[in-house]
């Protein structure tokens, strides 16, 4: 049973083998070449940032000076304000931790502060938390409100602006970047639904004459704007069958294999429930290799977001793209999502939510790939995840968590990768949650599950009006625009968020001493301070390059990685991560691929419309590529493949 890592050694000092063009990686048989895009350190470059973007790395090295110090100020008032809000109240509740111990332990961490402990249910207990969340009820939806306010004012700017240009005799949708296209594929998807309905009523067959189809649509009709992602995989010609996975601290999570009904028979639903807390240990499904097989992929979603984020554009969709292409798709949901479930603890019970990404890495992230790797017999897969689905799989790879699980993975291919901060974090909504004390910010928005109203919300009310407040709120939340998005799908592609997520996930992320504070999910801010400082002194020749500071976060285990960074995302910053690994600071990661793409934000790495050709072919190609030899023998060339560069340089 592979258990979490306490101990971790330093890596041994190696030279870096990467240049600016290309980045080789040495396998046991083979030697694997692929293209990195040189790589740009400049900071983002969104309207929204403003004067928070740094122009230098002096001027970036300064700005996180000061903001350290107006940290440590904010830190000191919320320290006095805190005693007396909480003399009366929180020093005496009985929801104090009580040293409820979990059954899965993790070593102290300086980016992890203590999780709350409590008690077994009991009466008086049950009461204070009904209490308590009767009060957070009140105030998170006060929060929340003001950020719909927020949304709504903007919007309402934003369709003046429209009436203006339209007055004056122009489309405002003129000016989007991929207008032509909509236009093309709104009238596509009119046809379809005309051709559709045509097939249902079964006339005019024969005078269609249908080109054959590898994946017929199994659904069809207007869109019914569901949050389900069967639906929207039988639309495109596949489906999708749901597993149930049992974490270690045992949560069940669930699990979805998208497949082709043309060659696979799905398991019954007794195959598909949990098969306990183990990790990587009983006999496998498959014990023999045929030829053409399909390799497994898992995707892993990011912050508020389920995975049928990977399943909203038709045929472009991530995970539809990658299993036409000949890949065994498999979707992971992290804890609680759609519908909290536990093994022994109930929704009402606050030791239900005491989670962060922590647990979500080395826990949830485990369970899935031990059973996908169960279900399917490989040794390894590939791993694609989108922003915190990134930061939860860097945080569980590092030396001091669960570097061992490196072994099961291929290639990690991080979209939108969230491993420090950008400049949006310094927003007034989110100042506000960093300034609040741990348990002002418990009082506001409990000690259960973030702004459950939001879910309420969403199954009471008509989806189309729900994806549109949702995109409107989101988009004011988190600075980012439908520009590059088909926006006849936008309304789709909000059903499957927000999901049920702790508050205590959301207190890391923005909380005061966690993310938000320390800028970095695996560095404090003294740390990358002083990294900061020292590759400065080494750029200008102060000290030799040999004395550079072993800060590294992984080791030998880990797999290679390959990166696409939004350019214009203000959200995070993964521009510096690039730089972290082109510097020298981590010997033990190989970089196979990356690139940054200049207009994209956040979501675009998902959404955008030319989504497949700046990033679905690449994790096509770089899956395939870093596929281990034994796999390749017995797995299908995916469609399209460029396997040029692995086979030339094998018969080279």
């Amino acid at each position: 049973m592979l258990m979490p890592s306490r101990i971790a050694e330093r890596p041994s000092s190696i030279e870096p083998t990467q240049d600016d063009e290309d980045v080789t990686i040495h396998n046991r048989s083979s030697r694997i070449v692929l293209h990195s895009d040189p790589i740009d350190i400049r900071p983002p470059t969104p309207k929204a940032t403003g004067n928070l973007l740094r122009s230098s790395p002096d001027m970036e090295l300064r700005n996180l000076r000061t903001s350290r110090e107006d940290e440590k100020v904010e830190s000191a008032v919320t320290a006095v304000v805190a005693d007396g809000l909480l003399d009366d109240t929180q020093k005496q509740s009985q929801l104090q931790p009580q040293r409820y111990q979990p059954d899965i332990a993790l070593s102290a961490h300086p980016l992890f502060p203590p999780l709350p402990s409590y008690s077994p249910p009991s009466l008086a207990l049950t009461v204070r938390c009904v209490a308590l969340r009767c009060v957070s009820f009140v105030l998170s939806l006060l929060f929340l409100g003001i950020i719909v306010i927020g949304a709504l004012v903007g919007f309402a700017g934003i369709q003046l602006n429209n009436l203006r240009l339209r007055i004056s005799g122009e489309n405002p949708d003129s000016r989007r970047k991929f207008y032509a296209e909509e236009r093309e594929r709104r009238l596509n998807r009119e046809e379809e639904l005309r051709r559709w309905k045509r097939r249902q009523a079964k006339r005019d067959v024969d005078e269609e004459a249908p080109a054959p189809d590898e994946c017929p649509p199994l659904e069809g009709g207007r869109d019914l704007l569901v949050c389900d992602v069967g639906y929207y995989a039988r639309r495109v010609g596949l489906d999708v069958e749901t597993f149930k996975v049992q974490t270690e601290d045992g949560f069940i999570i669930t699990l979805w294999h998208v497949y082709n009904p043309q060659e696979y028979t799905p398991l019954s639903e007794e195959e598909r429930g949990p098969r306990g807390p183990d990790v990587f240990t009983g006999r496998r499904r498959v014990d023999g290799f045929s030829r053409n097989r399909r390799y497994p992929v898992l995707l892993v979603h990011g912050l508020l977001q389920s995975a049928g984020a990977f399943c909203t554009n038709d045929d472009d969709s991530l995970a539809f793209y990658l299993c036409k292409a000949g890949y065994d798709v498999w979707l992971g949901n992290n804890r609680c999502g759609m519908m909290p479930e536990h093994t022994t603890l109930s929704t009402g019970d606050p030791r239900m939510w005491a989670w962060n990404i922590r647990q979500m890495g080395v826990l949830d992230l485990t369970a899935l790939i031990s059973r996908v790797l169960f279900e399917t017999g490989f040794e390894k897969l590939g791993l694609v995840c989108h922003s915190q689905g990134t930061a939860q799989t860097f945080v569980a790879l590092s030396k001091h968590h669960r570097p061992e699980l490196g072994e099961k993975i291929s290639v990690f291919c991080a979209l939108a990768p969230a491993v420090y901060a950008g400049p949006l974090i310094e927003r007034l909504y989110f100042r506000f949650m960093r300034f609040i004390p741990p348990g002002i910010f418990r009082t506001i928005f409990g000690i259960h599950a973030f702004i459950p109203i939001m879910m309420t919300v969403h199954r009471l009310i008509h989806p189309r009006i729900y994806g549109a407040l949702g995109y409107h709120v989101f988009a004011h939340l988190f600075g980012w625009s439908d520009a590059r998005w088909d926006r006849g799908l936008r309304d789709r592609m909000f059903q499957f968020a927000p999901v049920y997520i702790s508050s205590e996930t959301i207190r890391w992320w923005l909380g005061q001493g966690c993310f938000a504070t320390q800028r970095c999910i695996l560095a404090t801010m003294e740390d990358t301070l002083a990294e900061m400082e020292e590759d400065l002194r080494l750029q200008r020749g102060g000290d030799q390059a040999g004395s550079r500071t072993d800060t590294a976060w992984y080791g030998p285990q880990t797999p290679p990685f390959a990166l696409w960074v939004a350019g214009s995302d203000a959200l995070v910053d993964g521009r510096r991560l690039l730089q972290r690994f082109r510097s020298g600071r981590e010997p033990h990661v190989q970089v196979v691929h990356s690139k940054v793409i200049e207009e994209y934000e956040h979501l675009d790495v998902l959404w955008a419309m030319d989504a497949v050709e700046q990033v679905g072919k690449e994790v096509r190609d770089v899956i395939y590529m870093t596929m281990p030899e034994e796999a390749r023998k017995c797995c299908r060339v995916p469609k399209g493949a460029d396997t040029g560069i692995y086979i030339n340089d094998m018969m080279g």
